[in-house]
C-alpha cells in the first residue's frame, strides 16, 4: 500500500510541476490552488447504470464491472485515473445487480489510508429524499446532498463508471479553477457524423459554453472546424453549490427524467448567470482515445483496440498504470502440438490460461483454457471459460465458466448460433454466463 501512495504522491507532484510550468512559473497563487486542489475535491463515480444495450454480458453484474482487456473490468480505467491524478476521496453510487461490483471495490481497491480521510466507498441508494431508487444521474447526485454536506468540498468531480480511457483529472481540475469557472465539461472532438449519438457542446474561442444539445441531428462545429464537433465525455467539475442548486432544481421540474446531460446542462448553458466551460481532451492528447463502450459493439470493438500497435490505451505503462483486483493464478501454459503451423498472433493472454490451439486477434481472461486443433479469432473470452478441442470460433464473447464441446462451429452461421446464443446486428455471438453449450 505504501508503494502505491508514494507513487500516487510522485505523479501528483510531476503533474502539479508540468502545470506551473506551463504558462504560471511566476503565478504563485494558480500553484498554491494547484497543490491544495486534491484536497479540496471530492470525487462521485455514476457507476449504477443498468446495461440493458450490453445484455447478456450485464444479465449478472453491472456494466461497470463488466470484464475488459483480459484481466481488467471497466470501472477499473476510471478508478486508475483518479488514483494516477492524485484523487484519493471517491463515492461510487452503485444500483442495480451491484454485488459483483463491490467485492471488486472491497478486494481490489483497499488500498486507501482512512487516517488521511482517504477512501472509495460505494454508496446504493438509500431514499433520505423520496422512496424512489435513482431516476438519472442528477437524482443520484440530488439524492446524495447529504454526502457534500459531511465532506464538504469546494468542487466535485463527477465521472461516469463505464467509459475506457487515459486522464489526467487534475491537469482538467487546474483549468477549472483558473477559468473561475461554475461548472467544467470534458469533451472530446469527434467528426460531426459520428457525434449525433451524444451530447455536444458549443463553444467560442474562449471555451465557454454557449450551446449544449443532447444527441442532435445537426452537430454544432467546432470554432474553424466546420467537420468537427465537441462529444461529452460524461466527466464534469462542478463547484459545489452550483451542483446543489442545479439538481435541486431539476428535482421539481415537470417533464425532466434528471439526466445531468439532457436536462442540467442544456439549462446551464442557457444561463447568463452560470459559467460553464468546456475542457478539450485534445489539451493533453493530439489524438485523443475515449470509448463509451455501453453496448456490445461499441464493446466489442474497444477490446479489439487493445491490441493496436500501438495499442489504443497503454496497459504496460510504468507512469500511468492501470490496476485491478489480482487473484492468485499459476503461470499461462503454451503448447503448440503442429510446429509452424500452430500461431497466436495480436492477442491478449492473462494469467492461468492453458493454450493448445491458435489465437489470432482475442482477449483471454485468466483461466481460459483452449483445447488441441481449436481456432480462436477476433473473440473475447471470460474467465474460467474451457474450450474443447478441434472448435472454430471467429466474432464471439464467451462469458464466465461456460462449456464448449470438442468440434463447437461458432460464428460462421448466424442462423444456427442464435438458436442457442445472442447475435448482434453486427453478427457479434455473445455467449452468457455458465452456459453449457450444445455441440453445433
Amino acid at each position: 500500500m505504501k508503494s502505491i501512495q508514494r507513487r500516487g504522491r510522485e505523479k501528483r507532484n510531476r503533474t502539479l510541476f508540468a502545470i506551473r510550468k506551463d504558462g504560471h512559473e511566476d503565478n504563485k497563487d494558480m500553484y498554491r490552488i494547484a497543490s491544495s486542489i486534491l484536497n479540496k475535491t471530492l470525487t462521485i463515480i455514476l457507476a449504477g447504470g443498468q446495461g440493458e444495450r450490453l445484455y447478456p454480458l450485464t444479465k449478472d453484474r453491472s456494466k461497470p464491472s463488466v470484464p475488459f482487456a483480459g484481466g481488467f473490468r471497466i470501472i477499473d480505467f476510471t478508478l486508475s485515473n483518479c488514483i494516477n491524478s492524485g484523487l484519493r476521496h471517491i463515492f461510487l453510487l452503485t444500483q442495480y445487480k451491484s454485488q459483483s461490483l463491490n467485492r471488486h471495490i472491497r478486494d481490489g481497491w483497499n488500498i486507501f489510508n482512512r487516517e488521511l480521510r482517504e477512501f472509495v466507498e460505494s454508496v446504493p441508494p438509500q431514499k433520505r429524499t423520496h422512496t424512489s431508487w435513482y431516476e438519472g444521474t442528477a437524482d443520484a447526485i440530488c439524492q446524495n446532498i447529504y454526502l457534500l454536506e459531511q465532506f464538504k468540498p469546494d468542487r466535485v468531480l463527477i465521472l461516469s463508471g463505464d467509459h475506457i480511457y487515459r486522464m489526467d483529472y487534475l491537469q482538467m481540475l487546474a483549468f477549472h479553477v483558473e477559468k473561475g469557472a461554475d461548472a467544467t465539461i470534458a469533451s472530446c472532438e469527434y467528426s460531426r457524423e459520428k457525434s449525433c449519438s451524444f451530447g455536444v457542446l458549443q463553444v467560442n474561442e474562449d471555451d465557454r459554453v454557449l450551446r449544449f444539445v443532447e444527441k442532435p441531428c445537426d452537430p454544432p462545429p467546432l470554432p474553424g472546424k466546420s467537420d468537427r464537433a465537441l462529444v461529452n465525455m460524461g466527466v464534469y467539475v462542478f463547484n459545489t453549490p452550483v451542483l446543489v442548486r442545479a439538481v435541486i432544481d431539476d428535482s421539481k421540474r415537470d417533464g425532466s427524467i434528471h439526466d445531468l446531460g439532457r436536462d442540467v446542462f442544456p439549462r446551464l448553458a442557457d444561463s447568463r448567470e452560470t459559467k460553464l466551460y468546456s475542457y478539450s481532451f485534445n489539451r493533453q492528447d493530439t489524438n485523443p482515445y475515449w470509448r463509451d463502450v455501453g453496448h456490445i459493439a461499441s464493446y466489442f470493438e474497444a477490446n479489439m483496440e487493445m491490441l493496436q500497435q500501438p495499442p489504443a490505451v497503454d496497459l504496460f505503462s510504468h507512469e500511468w498504470p492501470f490496476r485491478t483486483d489480482i487473484y492468485q493464478h499459476p503461470p499461462s501454459f503454451f503448447h503448440l502440438h503442429t510446429p509452424g503451423k500452430n500461431r497466436i498472433q495480436r492477442s491478449i493472454v492473462s494469467a492461468g490460461c492453458r493454450i493448445e490451439g491458435e489465437l489470432d486477434r482475442c482477449v483471454l481472461s485468466p483461466s481460459v483454457t483452449v483445447g488441441d486443433g481449436s481456432l480462436l479469432e477476433n473473440s473475447i473470452i471470460f474467465n474460467n471459460t474451457v474450450i474443447g478441442c478441434g472448435c472454430r470460433i471467429k466474432n464471439a464473447i464467451i462469458d464466465k465458466n461456460v462449456m464448449i464441446p470438442d468440434g463447437c462451429v461458432i460464428g460462421y452461421d448466424h442462423d444456427t448460433d442464435s438458436r442457442q446464443f445472442t447475435v448482434t446486428p453486427e453478427n457479434i455471438v455473445v455467449i452468457p454466463k455458465d452456459m453449457i453449450v450444445e455441440y453445433i
